[in-house]
């Protein structure tokens, strides 16, 4: 059913006359939403939430594991592990979707997959090992967006993850080249050598 409905409609679902709906209004103790053409619209996930409960029940759990890069498959390996293992210590049913690509890469067939889902109204709850395993950057626009959706977000380690420096260092990695390729196009030789400094500087960290 829909969420936000007209007078007409709420005053059936909660069992009252449309007057009694617009005296409630006037005494301050229902404020309904308004429409940009100024119709009244009551939320009923509010007002009557039981009305919703199967409908609640019905989406599914995601469960999202990610590492940026091949030699880090080990490590996409063991968060599967996790996420399986904490989903079913919760009796939840759920379904894992993996990403083997960067944090910054906003394009990877499971995330794409995710979110699509998300918008669709198709997912009830997130599990992921850490925040940073969904975005390097951005993932706090992605609780927002689970938030708006009524999605459950649970991060089931929320201290540093293990893989945090050696992640870092390939998405940082990844950036430098994006913007070599636009800088190396103005033909600086200044801007060439500060980011081939800052790129040494990076892979020798990881050796």
């Amino acid at each position: 059913m829909n969420r936000l409905v007209p007078i007409s409609e709420a005053s059936k679902l909660l069992g009252v006359s449309v007057p009694t709906l617009r005296r409630w209004e006037a005494e301050g103790r229902l404020i309904p939403e308004h429409t940009s053409g100024n119709h009244r619209r009551y939320d009923m996930l509010k007002l009557k939430p039981e009305l919703f409960r199967a409908t609640e029940d019905s989406r599914k759990t995601l469960a999202y594991a990610r590492v940026s890069s091949h030699d880090q498959k080990d490590d996409l390996e063991r968060q599967k592990q996790v996420l399986e293992l904490y989903c079913a210590q919760q009796g939840w049913t759920f379904e894992l979707i993996s990403d083997l690509g960067s944090g910054i890469n906003y394009y990877k067939k499971g995330l794409k997959r995710l979110l699509n889902d998300i918008l669709a109204g198709n997912v009830g709850r997130l599990v992921i090992t850490h925040k940073d395993r969904l975005l390097r950057f951005g993932a706090e626009l992605v609780f927002s967006i689970c938030e708006a959706k009524q999605v459950e977000v649970v991060i089931v380690n929320k201290g540093e993850d293990t893989t945090f420096e050696e992640d870092l260092a390939t998405d940082v990695l990844e950036i430098i080249t994006v913007f070599s390729a636009r800088l190396y196009g103005s033909r600086s030789r200044k801007n060439k050598k500060l980011l081939d400094g800052v790129k040494k500087a990076v892979e020798e960290s990881q050796a």
